[in-house]
């Protein structure tokens, strides 16, 4: 049982979470760490993803959050939560911008600032004015006459590419109240970032020609512009007007770094990029996804290879099951890996077939594609290196696990329950779930108990097993290979009676007794049929166990304090009929709280405005009954 977290015996437990939380070893995890461009993930003791950031160099930026002094309270709060790091190479900051938003908009972490939906995706709205058209932000549905270019992954975006057209081309922005009523210039013009149409300082012909420039700008034309401007810059040098012609020469130069940094867009077309690096026995797959010309986001892979396979051989037989085995809806049109498979024409044969359009599998490959090659390669070489750094990854501690409990493979799905209730009020059971990624928390899943006697640990651990597996056993979800019951022999006893009756079999079943003092590292072991094992103290296989438990305690006591919160915002008010939560209002403050109410007479509750002789009579005769 969990014991209630406003009991003494929950002070106990609270440091078993925290021996429990895998340390983050910054100082290891520095030295190894790339300066290159790239994005990195946060990741909580739970396995949750708790920030995403982009930096230009990833050395120095993750650094920064490990200094001994200067950091904002937020940001140490932050910190304190990390468990994990993970980061991902990538050839340019623009690039790790476009990722960043992209796993920001899939992983939703509590220190990001995240969009809602495709809905509240922004656009840069060009107004449909015939002489000084503007161009600004917009969110929303597009119903205005005009012309939106986008969506753009977040705000930010859109105001860095706003910024840029204003350096580029002076397109004014202010709005239309702002604009009609100048008389002289504003600061936009003197820091040269608007031509001042406001005050016709630019002629309608001049503004209309900077307006199509900067739509060209957003249409991704930017050669085009810069073939106009060097059209002018020479034009005006043969004419002697060398200070126009030096203003064009600034503008083809600051065009010329904004692609720089762009590049990636230019490539377009659905790719899927993988690579392999292997080392000590070890395989990892990365994997880059390319959507539209556009790095979506990446993926790693450490697959088991018991036959210690090459490279290529390695891959190709991951990639078959990727693809083929699993019946993937989203197959791109090409196929880019490294290194180059011996069977490329074949797997690109079968996904063709398997597809219904051609599919094509590739390795010689240049431009563009040839550095999301590179990238991919060496964002596995990393996280292999990381990898290998890494004691306590999660696949070594299900490997200790195997060995600690004499299993004949290593499992694959851990589920916890436990149970949590406060002098058996509100109880709630939670099941939560560890594959070999960590915590999967998709699976996670809380039971209200009813119908059970208050504090009566056993019969509530029986009705939520019976509720989970009889979905299991149905086919709603995967049946684990291990399942953990917080508690000891009464509790397993329990379990092993409800998988018998609902014929579930070739699930261990494991449970742990906490130890007299409640201190991690002191539990005791069941296996049903097999009685005590022994679990080392300081091996992975008992970090493992004591991860899941705590998160189990963790999950239940949330879910408890929650239902018990709303049983206590229900009064004996709420079950009167005609009292609703105004005349309730009216009540509680007319007496000062619901003892008040019940201390009064019933010409006292008559007395209070909105309450009707019969309606008093109600309350009295319900409150004292």
């Amino acid at each position: 049982m969990t014991p209630d977290p406003d009991t003494d015996a929950a002070t106990d437990a609270v440091p078993l979470e925290e021996h429990a939380r895998p340390q983050f070893n910054a100082e290891e995890f520095l030295k190894h760490l790339t300066p290159k461009p790239g994005v990195y993930q946060m990741f909580s003791d739970t396995g949750e993803v708790i920030y995403v950031g982009k930096a230009r160099n990833l050395k120095s930026r993750v650094t920064s959050y490990f200094r001994a002094s200067g950091l904002t309270a937020k940001t140490m709060a932050l910190v304190a939560r990390i468990a994990d790091i993970q980061v991902t190479v990538t050839a340019s900051e623009t690039e790790a911008l476009l990722l960043e938003q992209s796993l920001i908009k899939a992983e939703r972490p509590h220190y990001n600032v995240v969009l809602r939906d495709d809905k509240s995706y922004p656009f840069i709205y060009r107004t449909p004015h015939d002489d000084f058209p503007r161009l600004a932000f917009h969110r929303g549905a597009r119903k205005k006459t005009g012309r939106y270019f986008g969506p753009f992954p977040s705000a930010g975006a859109v105001r860095e590419s706003l910024n840029i057209l204003q350096k580029l081309f002076q397109i004014r922005q202010c709005d239309d109240t702002f604009f009609k009523n100048r008389s002289r210039p504003c600061l936009q013009y003197q820091i040269q970032r608007c031509s001042g149409p406001c005050v016709g300082l630019v002629s309608p012909e001049d503004y209309a020609d900077d307006v199509r420039l900067a739509e060209l700008f957003l249409e991704g034309n930017s050669g085009k512009i810069l073939d106009e401007y060097k059209a002018k810059m020479n034009a005006a040098s043969e004419e002697l007007e060398f200070e126009r012609a030096a203003r064009f020469r600034d503008q083809i130069s600051k065009l010329r770094r904004v692609q720089e940094q762009q590049y990636v867009h230019n490539e377009r077309g659905d790719v899927d990029v993988f690579a392999v690096s292997q080392e000590g026995g070890i395989s990892c797959v990365q994997a880059l996804f390319i959507r539209a010309g556009r790095l979506l986001g990446q993926r790693t892979w450490f697959p088991r290879d018991e036959l210690a396979t090459g490279e290529a051989e390695m891959l190709g037989a991951f990639l078959s099951q990727y693809y083929l085995a699993n019946e993937r809806g989203d197959l791109p049109k090409t196929l880019i890996t490294f290194p180059e498979l011996p069977s490329s024409a074949m797997l690109a044969e079968a996904l063709t077939q398997y597809s219904g359009r051609n599919v094509d599998v590739s390795n010689r490959v240049r431009g563009q594609r040839a550095r999301w090659r590179d990238m991919a390669l060496e964002n596995a070489q990393l996280s292999l290196t990381a990898y290998l750094a890494d004691k306590k990854n999660v696949y070594s501690r299900f490997v200790d696990l195997q060995a600690a409990l004499r299993l004949d493979d290593v499992p694959g799905r851990l589920e916890c329950f436990d149970i949590s209730h406060t002098s058996g009020e509100a109880t709630v059971a939670s099941c939560v779930v560890f594959d070999r990624e960590g915590p999967r928390k998709t699976d996670y899943r809380r039971f209200n108990i009813e119908g059970v006697t208050g504090g009566d640990d056993f019969a509530a651990m029986e009705q939520a097993l019976r509720r989970r597996y009889t979905r299991l056993k149905s086919g709603e979800g995967a049946l684990p290979d291990v399942l953990v019951i917080d508690g000891g022999k009464g509790q397993l006893s329990r379990a092993v009676l409800v998988l018998e009756e609902l014929q579930v079999e070739g699930v261990v079943i494991l449970g742990i007794a906490k130890g007299p003092t409640r201190k991690p590292g002191l539990e005791t072991f069941f296996v049903a049929g097999k009685g005590e094992v022994e679990v080392p103290e300081q091996g992975g296989a008992m970090h493992l166990l004591q991860h899941i438990r705590d998160e189990s305690h963790r999950f239940a006591i949330t879910g408890h304090r929650a239902r018990r919160q709303k049983a206590r915002r229900t009064s004996e008010l709420d079950q009167i009929e005609g009292i609703g939560p105004r005349r309730k209002k009216e009540l509680l403050s007319h007496f000062g709280s619901l003892a008040g109410v019940k201390g009064a007479s019933l010409d006292e509750i008559g007395k209070v405005p909105g309450i009707s002789g019969k309606l008093a009579a109600d309350i009295y005769d319900t409150l004292h009954p």
